[in-house]
């Protein structure tokens, strides 16, 4: 019985732990070169950022005049200036992207 009870710990210390590491962010799609230019998500940024981002540039989100280095490029496509909400684990300016939604509201 102990070794379950001990075994059933470890699992719920572990587990909080991997979810604790996870946050969401809300923000906008940017790119690395206009960054915190596009705050806002509108079409006018939507036409930008895909445009800088074919040209080289990476995408980023900034959220609260922050803006954020994203890992996950392939996940941004098609999303420039748009409102996302980003889960990843947050590190400094920097996010280790899990899933990306697009925000509809």
């Amino acid at each position: 019985m102990k070794k379950v009870a001990l075994l059933a710990f470890t699992f719920l210390v572990f587990g909080s732990l991997s979810l604790a590491g996870a946050k969401t962010i809300t923000g906008v799609v940017s790119d690395s070169h206009c960054g915190a230019k596009h705050a806002t998500a509108s079409e006018g940024a939507a036409h930008c950022v895909e445009h800088c981002v074919s040209g080289g540039a990476s995408y980023v989100v900034v959220s609260n005049g922050k803006v954020y280095q994203v890992d996950a490029q392939d996940k941004f496509k098609g999303l420039g200036g748009k409102s996302v909400s980003v889960t990843g684990t947050v590190k400094g300016n920097s996010i280790t992207v899990t899933d990306v939604a697009e925000k509809t509201s």
